[in-house]
């Protein structure tokens, strides 16, 4: 296959058990597991109005301004798949819009992520199918290629490899590697519990933090203070 024109198949990804798990658990539980080391890019942001994202990721590889493999995408994911484009962050000229999205949601596609702009933004921000993209643009796409799909991309620091978890929320995006998904929602799941024991004691007036504090001081040798 020419690069620049490579159709792959998956050979792995997270099973839908895995992707339900994961909405119930905050992007920032997850990260926080991690060591805050892997991040989607501050600037990828949620354009739908609300919505937790999860699902395996389908990727793209296009050139600045071209969605002709998008579409090609669209015929080969199916329910449980979230659609990741890398569009080198371009903002000029929109990769998808309602119409698009509108397959995507029919065919059981969870989200789409798009570095690169989108369009029709009041539609996709008066609904919960969630959409994450770096900008918006009224100017349409071409459909020339180049373009891979299911090979791997990356953006603002962070590897996605074909049938990866990928999440997303109000905070933004993240994706875990395949082979880690049980060891990291173990731990999420276990932090973002003790999280909600510690908020329900502060608004119950038990908490005090200067027991943290202390003892992040006590290791940097600041006894006494």
């Amino acid at each position: 296959m020419t690069i620049g024109f490579r159709i792959a198949e998956r050979t792995q990804k997270v099973d839908l058990a895995t992707i339900d798990k994961f909405r119930t658990i905050p992007v920032a539980n997850v990260s926080d597991v991690m060591s805050r080391m892997t991040a989607g890019g501050p600037g990828l942001r949620p354009m739908h109005a609300s919505g937790q994202m999860s699902g395996a990721a389908f990727t793209v590889k296009t050139r600045p301004g071209d969605n002709l493999m998008i579409h090609k995408a669209l015929l080969m994911a199916g329910p449980g798949d979230v659609i990741v484009v890398d569009a080198g962050g371009d903002l000029t000229n929109a990769l998808v819009g309602e119409m698009m999205l509108s397959h995507a949601m029919q065919i059981g596609v969870t989200g789409v992520v798009i570095n690169g702009a989108v369009r029709d933004y009041g539609w996709i921000k008066a609904g919960t199918f969630p959409v994450f993209a770096a900008g918006i643009t009224h100017r349409g796409p071409y459909k020339d290629g180049p373009g891979e799909i299911n090979v791997p991309i990356a953006f603002g620091g962070m590897v996605i490899n074909p049938g990866d978890l990928m999440i997303g929320d109000d905070d933004g995006l993240l994706c875990v590697p395949y082979g880690t998904t049980e060891e990291i929602y173990t731990q999420a799941k276990a932090k973002n519990e003790a999280e909600a024991r510690t908020v329900a004691n502060t608004l119950a007036g038990k908490l005090d933090p200067k027991l943290w504090v202390d003892e992040s001081l006590r290791k940097l040798g600041c006894e006494g203070l």
